[in-house]
């Protein structure tokens, strides 16, 4: 199994607090949310990641220089030069990993999150696994999935008010993929480019999946483990005060 982790975007809505750093080098307790990751993966076993990088790719690049110092992984990047396009360029940018033949974890850079995350998808028994968290103040921003007799039956930010479901949850941005579903999502991929939908959220490209075949995709629930996905001011002050002292950490972090 690889990772995939998409690190490419500018993080404006964080304004002065990004400081001309990817969102991915923010540190909380002076621990970068990039160095979180490969932390994490590297405890649960992942030796192969891919970083899909775009702006400050440099800054990217040397921080995972470093963190090959110390960190028994196989590190490379995938470098999108049209990151400002939309994140459909860098989700496709990251073909040759999600058409390897392996299967893999596709994770946002932009979350602070609980390390047994990681380890329910790995666990997991669906070979396509979304993570869903139940406690979610419902909004335009999260983005949701719909439940309905334990199926997952949709999957964006704004689902239509007619559509029946049994619960809702929202997503934390990871997931994981068989070898032929990432092969499949990268040839969707492929269709929306030379559509020109380069301006969507790679999320649809998933969604389109999961409507074609909802019996494909399964869901952990992993409501009560703590997280955050920073895209605002104020989520680097929750992060700060309410995430950092509920998730748990790798040894490797926390000594």
């Amino acid at each position: 199994m690889q990772a995939v982790i998409l690190a490419a975007g500018v993080g404006q809505r964080l304004g002065a607090e990004a400081q001309q750093r990817p969102k991915s080098l923010l540190e909380f307790d002076g621990i970068s949310l990039l160095a979180r990751h490969l932390h994490i993966l590297a405890h649960y076993g992942i030796e192969h990641v891919s970083v899909v990088t775009g702006y400050e790719h440099a800054q990217i690049e040397a921080a995972l220089l470093a963190s090959n110092n110390t960190l028994k992984l196989d590190i490379s990047t995938l470098y999108n030069p049209e990151f400002r396009l939309g994140s459909v360029i860098s989700f496709h940018t990251a073909a040759p990993i999600l058409t390897s033949g392996d299967d893999v974890l596709l994770m946002d850079a932009d979350v602070l999150y609980d390390m047994h995350m990681i380890d329910r998808l790995i666990k997991t028994r669906h070979a396509n696994c979304f993570l869903l968290d139940r406690d979610f103040i419902p909004g335009d921003e999260p983005v949701k999935l719909c439940v309905q007799n334990n199926r997952l039956i949709d999957f964006r930010k704004r689902i239509d008010k007619n559509l029946r479901f049994d619960f809702q949850g929202e997503s934390v941005g990871f997931f994981r993929f068989s070898a032929a579903m990432a092969t499949g999502l990268i040839e969707r991929a492929k269709a929306y480019i030379e559509a020109d939908r380069n301006t969507e959220p790679y999320e649809e490209i998933i969604r389109d999946a999961l409507l074609a075949d909802t019996t494909a995709f399964g869901f952990e629930d992993v409501s009560g483990l703590a997280w955050i996905e920073i895209d605002f001011p104020e989520d680097i002050e929750r992060a700060r005060q309410e995430i950092l002292p509920a998730i748990t950490l790798p040894q490797s972090i926390s000594t």
